[in-house]
């Protein structure tokens, strides 16, 4: 792991999850930076999205630290990904909700949570002042 990934994650996202609490999930997601896979590709980064079987839709799998991604693709060994703030989530979510059904966090456990795109991107949007 390079330092740049050892730098990557969210201790807050984290202990959010292991509390089983929404609003401290969203509260990190707002102020903290959160593990997204990308795909091994050259050129630009892009962001890497799952698919239940031969479902329409994707699943955004998001990650509380760069263990908990490689915990879910033991197999793989080129397991790139960035840290997305707060706006570049939201970006990301507000181009791609349509073929988005779901948001995990921490997929592989032992404390994953789902929601639903539009409740992630609501949770973004909120006013911190």
């Amino acid at each position: 792991m390079s330092d740049e990934t050892s730098q990557l994650g969210s201790e807050q996202l984290a202990a959010a999850l292991e509390a089983q609490d929404v609003a401290a999930v969203a509260f990190a997601l707002r102020n903290d930076h959160v593990v997204v896979p990308m795909l091994p590709v050259d050129g630009p980064p892009q962001v890497r999205v799952f698919r239940r079987g031969d479902a329409d839709r994707y699943m955004l799998l998001l990650f509380s630290s760069p263990d908990a991604y490689k915990q879910m693709v033991p197999e793989e060994d080129d397991h790139r990904m960035l840290g997305y703030d707060a706006p570049a989530l939201r970006e990301f979510l507000t181009e791609n909700i349509g073929v988005l059904e779901s948001v995990w966090f921490d997929v592989a456990g032992p404390h994953a949570m789902q929601a639903a795109p539009q409740d992630v991107l609501d949770a973004l949007q909120l006013d911190t002042h």
